[in-house]
């Protein structure tokens, strides 16, 4: 088991974007089981929406793949990568997720071939899967910056960003 501090050092996401507290399960390079607990204090649920807080899909998203991430990132030919989300399919959301509710994120890497990979992840809450689809990476070189163990910001980025990003 991981906890958010380990996590920091493999994943470089960082509050408040940083969507996982806790590793459970993982398998090298194959599989991972994360945790989310999430409160009323997540700074999203300020617009989403008023009166009637609900985690956005998207974030219930990229949730999975930080989850997914750590798995990848774990394995010796991967420590100084970084995992980038490439595309997403057959994804469906079943559920809600509110405040109070204690998310669970698994992730299974079902094919790799280079630096491309995709897998099948299962959001749960309780016994009820709220989220569940496939989601593709890619592996990049990490930039120096990312590389230091938890930085304070990230760096400037030259460059616009690409549109899987």
């Amino acid at each position: 088991m991981y906890d958010v501090n380990e996590v920091q050092r493999i994943l470089p996401h960082r509050y408040p974007f940083l969507l996982v507290d806790r590793i459970l399960e993982v398998e090298e390079g194959k599989r991972a089981v994360g945790l989310k607990n999430v409160t009323i204090n997540e700074p999203f649920f300020q617009g989403h929406f008023p009166g009637y807080p609900v985690m956005p899909g998207v974030l219930i998203t990229e949730a999975l793949a930080q989850v997914g991430a750590v798995a990848i990132l774990k394995a010796e030919a991967n420590k100084n990568k970084l995992g980038l989300l490439a595309g997403i399919d057959n994804f469906r959301f079943r559920g809600q997720v509110f405040p109070g509710d204690t998310l669970i994120l698994e992730m299974v890497v079902t094919r790799m071939k280079g630096s491309i990979g995709k897998g099948h992840g299962t959001a749960k809450v309780g016994d009820r899967i709220v989220a569940e689809g496939e989601l593709m990476f890619a592996l990049a070189d990490r930039p120096e910056a990312a590389s230091a163990a938890a930085p304070a910001s990230a760096p400037t980025p030259t460059a616009a960003p690409s549109p899987i990003d």
